[in-house]
């Protein structure tokens, strides 16, 4: 998902929902978004909410570098893409996406970036902690969240860097790639 400031300038939106509670794990706003920028909100995520079996993603330029198969392989997460121009298969992001627009993004003028960044956030913590949701008996992705926090709970995650969001703990990652194959070094 793509928004602008402004002045007109555009940045991207990379968010990170859980199918199963829908909670948002991750946000992230920036001018563009690469592989290095994925693969921190992955890591800053997973030392968070635990290793998902897979996550299904976009076919994105950002979601099909050898660095993002590199490193899922390196930590036997199995990448589940879907077909483009098939939203269907991905209706949960789908569905958070159009809240996000509707809700927020639709709603705003950003000034800046970083205007941007907090307010997504804020939105993403109110989705989170506040917002009912009709799919889970009008509770929040968080009380779900907090009644599968077992061992058995499966794990899944969606991953779009075409809608809008923010990691506001932004993390050093030592993630080192090698900018002409775009793979691990």
């Amino acid at each position: 998902m793509s928004d602008q400031v402004e002045g007109g300038s555009a940045f991207r939106i990379l968010t990170l929902i859980d199918e199963h509670t829908r909670e948002c794990h991750a946000t992230h706003v920036a001018w563009p978004i690469r592989a290095t920028d994925v693969l921190g909100v992955l890591e800053s995520a997973m030392r968070r909410h635990g290793t998902p079996e897979h996550i299904r993603s976009d076919n994105g330029p950002e979601f099909i570098a050898y660095a993002i198969h590199d490193w899922m392989q390196h930590r036997h997460i199995k990448m589940s893409y879907i077909k483009p121009g098939s939203p269907w298969e991905n209706a949960y992001i789908e569905s958070f996406h159009d809240k996000l627009r509707d809700e927020c993004l639709n709603r705003e003028v950003f000034g800046s970036l970083a205007e941007a960044r907090v307010v997504i956030e804020q939105w993403r913590r109110e989705y989170n902690e506040y917002r009912p949701h009709s799919s889970l008996d009008y509770g929040t992705p968080e009380q779900a969240a907090a009644r599968c926090r077992t061992p058995l709970r499966p794990r899944l995650a969606t991953l779009d860097a075409t809608f809008a969001a923010f990691d506001s703990v932004r993390e050093p990652t030592n993630i080192k790639i090698n900018p002409r194959t775009q793979e691990l070094l």
